[in-house]
């Protein structure tokens, strides 16, 4: 079958990590990837898989940043929780907003708080990447097709190169997720195996 302009990808180039990739781990709070929450799934393989790539991290003294969607009053983000109720149990008293006690997070590793999908919108990610001269960023977490997609596209638009870790970012939807990685790599990340992406960070 020839390709026609409904099912052909545009061409794509390579990215490098450069020197200080930093490593985003967004949204592992208990909310989001605990069962019990209304939010939330079984998502053990992608933690496992995290805190592997923390090990690399941590081996090259890299970045590591998490991020958490944390709520302190009724009024912001309002839209967003008004198109999803159940963001509402994100209170910043609340368990829910607590990273998963299975990855394995150092306590001096910043958790950055966020309202919104993406990491960098109204945050401070952007000044902790340039204090750190951060030159890449490589993205994991939940939701693929939600804050991990939100954040891979501003990384982008950072002019960071973004690199993503298919087994390393998890989704309620199965297939929102395969169709979130092809849109990713198709345009703006390269979509990269954690093995692959642990000898490229242990190689710097």
């Amino acid at each position: 079958m020839s390709n026609t302009p409904q099912d052909r990808d545009l061409a794509v180039g390579t990215l490098s990590l450069g020197l200080c990739p930093a490593l985003i781990v967004v949204d592992l709070s208990n909310g989001f990837s605990d069962p019990a929450s209304s939010l939330g799934g079984d998502f053990d393989s992608q933690i496992s898989q995290i805190n592997g790539l923390l090990e690399a991290f941590r081996a090259k003294k890299l970045p590591v940043y998490y991020t958490s969607v944390v709520y302190h009053d009724e009024t912001t983000a309002s839209v967003f929780r008004q198109r999803l109720p159940d963001l509402n149990i994100l209170q910043a008293s609340s368990e829910w907003v607590k990273i998963n006690s299975k990855i394995n997070k150092k306590p001096d590793e910043l958790i950055i708080e966020k309202q919104w999908p993406s990491a960098f919108f109204n945050t401070e990610l952007v000044t902790q990447l340039e204090k750190n001269a951060v030159d890449s960023i490589v993205v994991v977490g939940l939701t693929t097709s939600g804050c991990v997609r939100a954040t891979v596209v501003d990384g982008l638009q950072h002019n960071y190169p973004v690199f993503v870790v298919p087994e390393a970012c998890g989704d309620r939807n199965v297939s929102a997720h395969h169709a979130s990685l092809h849109d990713m790599h198709a345009k703006y990340a390269v979509v990269i195996p954690a093995k692959d992406l642990c000898a490229q960070i242990l190689s710097l």
